[in-house]
């Protein structure tokens, strides 16, 4: 029994080079990596009742910000969450801003 040819070598090449036909591309800009505020030297301490560190990480509609936006680590993310409920808790920070 023969086999058909293979899906490959039906395909045309595509030319390789610029996609938008003539558009030079935007040159890229070498940033700095953001790293965790809480990690390394001259980290900050997640601590619920320090209410000017935690309103950092806080919208001013009282939501706590992701993670892609702060650049917090997972850990840290999990850490500042549960201080911010505590804060929460006691009254120290309000749930909702009005």
């Amino acid at each position: 029994m023969r086999r058909s040819p293979t899906r490959n070598s039906s395909r045309t090449e595509r030319p390789q080079g610029n996609r938008q036909g003539g558009i030079p591309q935007l040159k890229v800009f070498n940033r700095p990596r953001r790293t965790c505020p809480f990690s390394g030297p001259k980290a900050l301490k997640i601590d619920y009742k320090d209410v000017r560190m935690l309103s950092r990480f806080v919208t001013e509609r009282g939501r706590i910000m992701p993670r892609r936006i702060t650049f917090v680590s997972l850990k840290a993310q999990r850490q500042l969450s549960t201080a911010i409920k505590r804060a929460r808790f006691l009254a120290l920070m309000p749930y909702v801003a009005e």
